[in-house]
Protein backbone atom coordinates (compact mmCIF):
# COMPACT_ATOMS: atom_id res chain seq x y z
CA UNK A 1 0.00 0.00 0.00
CA UNK A 2 1.55 3.47 -0.76
CA UNK A 3 2.04 6.28 1.02
CA UNK A 4 -1.22 8.14 0.30
CA UNK A 5 -3.18 5.47 0.49
CA UNK A 6 -2.08 4.74 4.49
CA UNK A 7 -2.35 8.40 5.48
CA UNK A 8 -6.22 7.82 3.40
CA UNK A 9 -6.90 4.92 5.99
CA UNK A 10 -7.43 7.81 9.21
CA UNK A 11 -8.95 11.43 9.52
CA UNK A 12 -8.85 13.95 11.95
CA UNK A 13 -5.36 15.84 12.69
CA UNK A 14 -2.20 15.50 14.39
CA UNK A 15 0.42 17.79 16.18
CA UNK A 16 3.48 17.29 14.58
CA UNK A 17 5.00 15.96 17.57
CA UNK A 18 2.98 13.18 18.04
CA UNK A 19 3.83 12.07 14.38
CA UNK A 20 4.92 8.59 16.60
CA UNK A 21 1.05 8.51 17.83
CA UNK A 22 -0.48 8.89 14.48
CA UNK A 23 2.32 6.39 12.70
CA UNK A 24 1.27 3.50 15.29
CA UNK A 25 -2.79 4.32 15.42
CA UNK A 26 -2.24 3.85 10.68
CA UNK A 27 -0.36 0.95 10.78
CA UNK A 28 -3.13 -0.88 12.95
CA UNK A 29 -6.05 0.69 10.90
CA UNK A 30 -4.34 -0.23 7.62
CA UNK A 31 -3.71 -3.69 8.88
CA UNK A 32 -6.80 -4.57 10.03
CA UNK A 33 -5.91 -5.25 13.56
CA UNK A 34 -8.68 -2.46 13.92
CA UNK A 35 -11.63 -2.47 12.70
CA UNK A 36 -12.71 1.00 13.77
CA UNK A 37 -11.26 3.45 16.47
CA UNK A 38 -10.55 6.56 17.36
CA UNK A 39 -7.64 8.30 19.13
CA UNK A 40 -7.56 11.70 21.02
CA UNK A 41 -4.75 13.57 23.21
CA UNK A 42 -5.45 16.58 24.78
CA UNK A 43 -2.43 18.90 26.48
CA UNK A 44 -3.49 21.74 28.89
CA UNK A 45 -7.28 21.12 27.95
CA UNK A 46 -6.56 21.78 24.10
CA UNK A 47 -6.94 18.86 21.67
CA UNK A 48 -3.27 18.19 19.63
CA UNK A 49 -4.50 14.53 18.06
CA UNK A 50 -7.66 13.89 16.80
CA UNK A 51 -7.74 10.28 14.72
CA UNK A 52 -10.54 8.03 13.77
CA UNK A 53 -10.53 5.71 10.88
CA UNK A 54 -11.76 2.15 10.32
CA UNK A 55 -15.40 0.92 9.91
CA UNK A 56 -18.21 0.97 12.54
CA UNK A 57 -19.56 -2.36 11.20
CA UNK A 58 -17.65 -6.04 10.60
CA UNK A 59 -19.77 -5.93 7.26
CA UNK A 60 -17.39 -2.50 6.57
CA UNK A 61 -20.02 -1.11 4.99
CA UNK A 62 -20.02 1.90 7.41
CA UNK A 63 -17.04 4.21 8.06
CA UNK A 64 -15.95 5.32 11.52
CA UNK A 65 -17.05 8.66 11.31
CA UNK A 66 -16.33 12.25 13.20
CA UNK A 67 -19.05 11.50 15.09
CA UNK A 68 -19.05 7.64 15.73
CA UNK A 69 -20.08 6.08 19.12
CA UNK A 70 -18.70 2.87 20.55
CA UNK A 71 -19.94 1.23 24.47
CA UNK A 72 -16.97 2.08 25.85
CA UNK A 73 -17.41 -0.40 28.76
CA UNK A 74 -15.22 0.60 32.33
CA UNK A 75 -14.80 3.89 30.64
CA UNK A 76 -17.62 5.01 32.05
CA UNK A 77 -16.47 4.44 35.16
CA UNK A 78 -14.33 7.52 35.52
CA UNK A 79 -17.25 9.53 34.32
CA UNK A 80 -19.05 8.05 37.33
CA UNK A 81 -16.20 9.42 39.25
CA UNK A 82 -15.76 12.77 38.04
CA UNK A 83 -19.70 13.39 38.45
CA UNK A 84 -19.47 11.74 42.15
CA UNK A 85 -16.38 14.72 42.35
CA UNK A 86 -18.65 17.61 41.23
CA UNK A 87 -20.59 16.75 44.08
CA UNK A 88 -17.78 16.87 46.35
CA UNK A 89 -16.35 20.40 45.48
CA UNK A 90 -19.56 21.62 45.53
CA UNK A 91 -19.71 20.43 49.30
CA UNK A 92 -22.75 17.98 48.94
CA UNK A 93 -21.07 14.83 48.81
CA UNK A 94 -18.31 13.71 51.21
CA UNK A 95 -16.27 10.57 50.42
CA UNK A 96 -15.43 10.28 54.34
CA UNK A 97 -19.15 10.02 55.34
CA UNK A 98 -20.97 6.88 55.78
CA UNK A 99 -23.21 6.02 52.23
CA UNK A 100 -25.98 5.37 54.58
CA UNK A 101 -26.22 9.11 55.29
CA UNK A 102 -26.96 9.74 51.59
CA UNK A 103 -29.22 6.41 51.08
CA UNK A 104 -30.32 5.05 54.44
CA UNK A 105 -31.60 1.43 53.10
CA UNK A 106 -28.23 1.00 52.28
CA UNK A 107 -27.53 0.61 56.05
CA UNK A 108 -29.27 -2.77 56.01
CA UNK A 109 -27.20 -6.37 56.68
CA UNK A 110 -24.03 -5.11 57.93
CA UNK A 111 -23.48 -2.15 55.24
CA UNK A 112 -23.83 0.88 58.10
CA UNK A 113 -20.12 1.53 58.33
CA UNK A 114 -18.97 0.94 54.36
CA UNK A 115 -18.06 4.89 53.48
CA UNK A 116 -18.31 6.76 49.50
CA UNK A 117 -14.72 6.52 49.50
CA UNK A 118 -15.24 2.74 49.34
CA UNK A 119 -17.25 2.84 46.77
CA UNK A 120 -15.73 5.07 44.69
CA UNK A 121 -12.38 3.19 45.00
CA UNK A 122 -14.43 -0.85 44.77
CA UNK A 123 -13.04 -1.79 47.96
CA UNK A 124 -16.93 -1.52 49.19
CA UNK A 125 -17.47 -5.40 49.28
CA UNK A 126 -20.69 -4.97 47.74
CA UNK A 127 -18.97 -5.99 43.80
CA UNK A 128 -22.21 -7.59 41.99
CA UNK A 129 -25.57 -8.99 43.13
CA UNK A 130 -26.63 -11.88 44.94
CA UNK A 131 -28.18 -14.61 42.57
CA UNK A 132 -30.40 -15.13 41.05
CA UNK A 133 -30.29 -12.04 38.68
CA UNK A 134 -30.23 -11.68 34.86
CA UNK A 135 -28.79 -9.13 32.52
CA UNK A 136 -32.41 -7.19 31.78
CA UNK A 137 -32.70 -6.42 35.85
CA UNK A 138 -29.95 -4.20 36.04
CA UNK A 139 -31.53 -2.09 33.21
CA UNK A 140 -34.20 -0.66 35.99
CA UNK A 141 -31.26 1.45 37.76
CA UNK A 142 -33.41 1.92 41.30
CA UNK A 143 -34.76 -1.03 41.40
CA UNK A 144 -31.12 -2.96 40.88
CA UNK A 145 -29.87 -0.70 43.71
CA UNK A 146 -32.80 -1.38 46.11
CA UNK A 147 -30.79 -5.56 45.84
CA UNK A 148 -27.73 -4.07 46.49
CA UNK A 149 -28.90 -2.08 49.42
CA UNK A 150 -30.80 -5.27 51.16
CA UNK A 151 -27.33 -7.52 50.32
CA UNK A 152 -24.13 -8.16 53.01
CA UNK A 153 -20.91 -7.26 51.62
CA UNK A 154 -18.96 -10.13 50.49
CA UNK A 155 -15.76 -9.07 52.61
CA UNK A 156 -14.61 -7.03 54.90
CA UNK A 157 -15.37 -3.46 53.60
CA UNK A 158 -12.34 -1.13 52.84
CA UNK A 159 -9.75 -4.27 53.52
CA UNK A 160 -8.92 -4.71 49.76
CA UNK A 161 -10.56 -4.21 46.45
CA UNK A 162 -13.14 -6.25 44.79
CA UNK A 163 -13.58 -4.68 41.28
CA UNK A 164 -17.32 -3.36 41.25
CA UNK A 165 -17.39 -4.27 37.81
CA UNK A 166 -21.14 -3.82 36.68
CA UNK A 167 -22.81 -2.52 39.75
CA UNK A 168 -20.61 0.65 39.58
CA UNK A 169 -22.97 3.19 38.52
CA UNK A 170 -26.17 1.63 40.04
CA UNK A 171 -24.04 2.53 43.47
CA UNK A 172 -23.06 5.90 43.19
CA UNK A 173 -25.89 6.86 40.83
CA UNK A 174 -28.28 6.03 44.10
CA UNK A 175 -26.52 8.70 46.29
CA UNK A 176 -26.02 11.02 43.32
CA UNK A 177 -29.95 11.02 43.25
CA UNK A 178 -30.28 10.97 46.83
CA UNK A 179 -28.45 14.01 46.88
CA UNK A 180 -29.28 16.23 43.84
CA UNK A 181 -32.84 14.58 42.81
CA UNK A 182 -31.56 13.55 39.44
CA UNK A 183 -30.55 10.17 37.93
CA UNK A 184 -27.06 9.29 37.16
CA UNK A 185 -27.93 10.10 33.30
CA UNK A 186 -29.34 12.93 33.64
CA UNK A 187 -27.05 14.85 36.39
CA UNK A 188 -23.44 13.78 33.51
CA UNK A 189 -25.42 15.09 30.91
CA UNK A 190 -26.88 18.37 32.40
CA UNK A 191 -23.52 19.08 34.47
CA UNK A 192 -20.69 17.82 32.46
CA UNK A 193 -20.82 16.20 28.95
CA UNK A 194 -23.58 19.52 27.72
CA UNK A 195 -21.59 22.36 29.69
CA UNK A 196 -18.23 20.43 27.92
CA UNK A 197 -19.62 19.47 24.61
CA UNK A 198 -19.10 16.42 25.00
CA UNK A 199 -20.70 13.73 23.11
CA UNK A 200 -20.87 10.79 25.53
CA UNK A 201 -23.58 9.34 27.19
CA UNK A 202 -24.54 7.17 29.86
CA UNK A 203 -28.36 6.05 28.29
CA UNK A 204 -28.14 6.83 24.56
CA UNK A 205 -31.05 9.09 23.31
CA UNK A 206 -32.77 6.72 20.63
CA UNK A 207 -32.37 9.54 17.90
CA UNK A 208 -28.38 8.71 18.67
CA UNK A 209 -28.70 4.70 18.16
CA UNK A 210 -27.54 4.55 14.63
CA UNK A 211 -24.27 6.26 15.31
CA UNK A 212 -23.00 3.44 17.87
CA UNK A 213 -20.67 1.32 16.12
CA UNK A 214 -21.08 -2.33 16.19
CA UNK A 215 -18.72 -3.86 18.58
CA UNK A 216 -17.19 -7.41 17.84
CA UNK A 217 -16.30 -9.43 20.87
CA UNK A 218 -13.06 -10.73 21.42
CA UNK A 219 -12.01 -14.17 20.49
CA UNK A 220 -11.93 -16.16 24.07
CA UNK A 221 -10.91 -19.80 24.72
CA UNK A 222 -13.73 -21.76 26.14
CA UNK A 223 -14.26 -21.50 29.63
CA UNK A 224 -16.70 -22.98 31.90
CA UNK A 225 -17.72 -21.07 34.92
CA UNK A 226 -19.38 -23.32 36.85
CA UNK A 227 -15.82 -24.63 37.23
CA UNK A 228 -15.13 -21.27 39.69
CA UNK A 229 -16.17 -21.71 43.19
CA UNK A 230 -19.59 -20.30 43.22
CA UNK A 231 -19.37 -18.69 46.28
CA UNK A 232 -16.12 -17.12 45.36
CA UNK A 233 -16.03 -13.00 44.80
CA UNK A 234 -14.68 -13.47 41.34
CA UNK A 235 -17.83 -15.76 40.28
CA UNK A 236 -20.39 -13.67 42.20
CA UNK A 237 -18.97 -10.35 40.23
CA UNK A 238 -18.55 -11.28 37.01
CA UNK A 239 -20.71 -13.81 36.18
CA UNK A 240 -23.94 -12.50 38.03
CA UNK A 241 -25.45 -11.58 36.05
CA UNK A 242 -23.71 -12.80 33.12
CA UNK A 243 -22.54 -10.69 30.19
CA UNK A 244 -23.58 -11.07 27.05
CA UNK A 245 -22.27 -9.62 23.85
CA UNK A 246 -25.02 -9.72 21.80
CA UNK A 247 -27.08 -8.02 24.17
CA UNK A 248 -24.41 -5.17 24.52
CA UNK A 249 -25.76 -4.29 20.52
CA UNK A 250 -29.82 -4.02 21.57
CA UNK A 251 -31.50 -0.75 22.21
CA UNK A 252 -32.56 -1.82 25.47
CA UNK A 253 -28.58 -1.83 26.82
CA UNK A 254 -27.53 1.10 24.50
CA UNK A 255 -30.45 3.17 26.07
CA UNK A 256 -30.06 1.92 29.61
CA UNK A 257 -28.52 3.92 32.53
CA UNK A 258 -24.84 1.76 33.42
CA UNK A 259 -22.85 3.43 34.97
CA UNK A 260 -20.31 0.69 35.36
CA UNK A 261 -20.35 -0.30 31.59
CA UNK A 262 -22.65 1.17 29.68
CA UNK A 263 -21.50 4.48 28.66
CA UNK A 264 -21.36 5.29 24.64
CA UNK A 265 -18.72 7.74 23.41
CA UNK A 266 -15.59 8.50 21.33
CA UNK A 267 -12.04 9.21 21.98
CA UNK A 268 -12.61 12.68 21.91
CA UNK A 269 -15.08 13.04 24.48
CA UNK A 270 -13.60 10.89 26.77
CA UNK A 271 -10.63 12.93 26.85
CA UNK A 272 -12.61 16.08 26.56
CA UNK A 273 -14.36 14.95 29.54
CA UNK A 274 -11.38 13.59 31.14
CA UNK A 275 -9.01 16.49 30.74
CA UNK A 276 -11.05 18.15 33.45
CA UNK A 277 -8.49 16.35 35.59
CA UNK A 278 -5.69 16.71 34.09
CA UNK A 279 -6.07 20.35 33.18
CA UNK A 280 -6.24 21.18 37.23
CA UNK A 281 -10.06 21.30 37.08
CA UNK A 282 -10.91 23.99 34.41
CA UNK A 283 -12.03 23.97 31.00
CA UNK A 284 -12.77 26.82 28.47
CA UNK A 285 -12.65 29.51 31.54
CA UNK A 286 -14.70 27.37 34.03
CA UNK A 287 -13.59 25.45 37.18
CA UNK A 288 -14.77 22.53 37.50
CA UNK A 289 -12.87 21.05 40.33
CA UNK A 290 -10.68 22.68 42.98
CA UNK A 291 -7.35 21.22 43.10
CA UNK A 292 -7.98 19.93 46.86
CA UNK A 293 -10.96 18.19 45.19
CA UNK A 294 -8.27 16.17 42.64
CA UNK A 295 -6.24 15.41 45.19
CA UNK A 296 -8.38 13.21 46.79
CA UNK A 297 -8.02 11.11 43.59
CA UNK A 298 -4.80 10.09 44.47
CA UNK A 299 -6.07 9.25 48.03
CA UNK A 300 -4.42 5.16 47.93
CA UNK A 301 -7.49 3.26 48.67
CA UNK A 302 -6.01 -0.32 48.25
CA UNK A 303 -2.66 -1.87 46.65
CA UNK A 304 -2.58 -5.91 46.34
CA UNK A 305 -4.48 -8.51 44.10
CA UNK A 306 -8.04 -7.08 43.43
CA UNK A 307 -10.56 -10.38 44.67
CA UNK A 308 -12.99 -9.81 41.76
CA UNK A 309 -10.06 -9.09 38.75
CA UNK A 310 -7.31 -11.40 40.47
CA UNK A 311 -4.83 -8.85 39.03
CA UNK A 312 -2.84 -6.60 40.97
CA UNK A 313 -4.36 -3.02 41.27
CA UNK A 314 -3.80 0.10 43.19
CA UNK A 315 -7.22 1.99 43.35
CA UNK A 316 -7.57 5.80 44.47
CA UNK A 317 -10.75 7.38 44.94
CA UNK A 318 -12.38 7.24 41.74
CA UNK A 319 -9.59 6.17 39.59
CA UNK A 320 -6.61 3.71 39.39
CA UNK A 321 -3.45 4.79 39.79
CA UNK A 322 0.06 3.36 37.98
CA UNK A 323 0.65 -0.77 38.64
CA UNK A 324 3.17 -1.78 36.25
CA UNK A 325 2.22 -5.36 36.06
CA UNK A 326 -1.63 -4.42 35.27
CA UNK A 327 -1.13 -1.89 33.10
CA UNK A 328 2.76 -1.34 31.91
CA UNK A 329 2.86 1.44 29.61
CA UNK A 330 0.64 3.57 31.97
CA UNK A 331 3.48 5.70 32.93
CA UNK A 332 4.14 6.57 37.11
CA UNK A 333 4.15 9.95 38.73
CA UNK A 334 0.45 11.92 39.54
CA UNK A 335 -1.30 9.78 36.68
CA UNK A 336 -4.63 8.14 37.05
CA UNK A 337 -6.29 6.16 34.51
CA UNK A 338 -8.39 3.25 33.67
CA UNK A 339 -9.26 0.76 30.81
CA UNK A 340 -12.46 -0.50 29.36
CA UNK A 341 -13.36 -4.00 28.80
CA UNK A 342 -11.83 -5.28 25.01
CA UNK A 343 -9.02 -2.28 25.49
CA UNK A 344 -10.36 0.98 25.52
CA UNK A 345 -8.64 3.27 27.92
CA UNK A 346 -8.27 6.86 29.14
CA UNK A 347 -4.76 8.15 30.95
CA UNK A 348 -4.92 11.31 32.91
CA UNK A 349 -1.08 12.90 32.85
CA UNK A 350 -0.94 15.79 35.42
CA UNK A 351 3.06 16.31 35.78
CA UNK A 352 2.50 17.10 32.13
CA UNK A 353 -1.13 18.26 31.83
CA UNK A 354 -2.16 15.49 29.27
CA UNK A 355 -5.28 13.52 28.51
CA UNK A 356 -5.01 10.46 26.43
CA UNK A 357 -7.96 8.26 25.00
CA UNK A 358 -8.16 5.45 23.08
CA UNK A 359 -12.15 3.90 22.48
CA UNK A 360 -12.58 0.87 19.27
CA UNK A 361 -15.10 -1.80 18.43
CA UNK A 362 -13.09 -4.64 17.64
CA UNK A 363 -12.65 -6.17 21.10
CA UNK A 364 -9.48 -7.77 22.31
CA UNK A 365 -8.92 -10.44 25.05
CA UNK A 366 -7.93 -9.87 28.40
CA UNK A 367 -9.20 -7.78 31.13
CA UNK A 368 -6.68 -4.43 30.79
CA UNK A 369 -5.91 -2.94 27.46
CA UNK A 370 -4.63 -4.41 24.15
CA UNK A 371 -1.46 -4.73 22.23
CA UNK A 372 -3.30 -2.09 20.09
CA UNK A 373 -3.35 -0.05 23.36
CA UNK A 374 -0.10 -0.38 24.39
CA UNK A 375 1.15 0.99 20.98
CA UNK A 376 -0.83 3.58 21.75
CA UNK A 377 0.16 4.57 24.89
CA UNK A 378 3.50 3.72 24.26
CA UNK A 379 3.58 6.35 21.18
CA UNK A 380 2.17 9.54 23.11
CA UNK A 381 3.54 8.91 26.47
CA UNK A 382 7.59 8.35 25.25
CA UNK A 383 6.31 11.96 23.32
CA UNK A 384 5.26 13.45 26.39
CA UNK A 385 7.96 12.40 28.61
CA UNK A 386 10.86 13.43 25.91
CA UNK A 387 11.96 9.50 25.19
CA UNK A 388 13.38 8.38 21.99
Amino acid sequence: MDIAARDDAVAGFCAPEFASLRAAFVEQVVSGAELGASVCVTVDGETVVDLWGGYADPERTRPWDVDTLVNTFSITKTMVALSALLLVDRGELDVYQKVAHYWPEFAANGKADIEVRHLLSHTSGVSGWEAPIVLPDIYDPDAAADRLAAQPPWWEPGTASGYHAMNYGHLIGAVIERITGRPLGRFFAEELAEPLGADFHIGTPAADLGRIATLVPPELPEFDPSLLPQDSVMFKTLFQPLLDFAECGTPQWQQAELGGMGGHGNARSIARLQSLVSNGGALDGRKFLSDKTIELIFEPQSDGVDLALMLPLRFGIGYGLPQAQAAPHVPDGKVCWWAGLGGAFVVNDLDHRVTFAYAMNRMAPGLIGSDRADAYLKATFDTVRGRA
